[in-house]
């Protein structure tokens, strides 16, 4: 049985949600990398940025209940893992707007 990638987030709710939260995430990524099943991020792993990843990941969890995260800091980064069923990548780049 195929999982429905459906956000729980209204349109409106979606879009404010790309143009704050998701934008400044955007903005800190420094490399991005496509995984079997979903993709990661790599950011720098100051207090500040992992701050706004653990309340990226609170909050997602609760509209993407689909998606699994994993979350990696070593070496003055923090990759962010967000992986999930069949067709995770591609609502992620179009959905969400990594």
């Amino acid at each position: 049985m195929k999982t429905q990638l459906t956000c729980k987030l209204t349109s409106p709710e979606l879009q404010k949600r790309r143009s704050t939260v998701i934008a400044e995430l955007k903005t800190l990524i420094i490399n991005k990398e496509t995984l079997r099943d979903g993709l990661a991020f790599t950011f720098p792993s100051d207090d500040n940025v992992l701050d706004k990843l653990i309340a990226f990941i609170k909050s997602e969890r609760l509209c993407c209940e689909f998606f699994s995260y994993r979350l990696i800091i070593d070496a003055g980064r923090a990759t962010l893992e967000i992986t999930g069923p069949e067709g995770t990548i591609e609502f992620l780049e179009h959905e969400v707007g990594f």
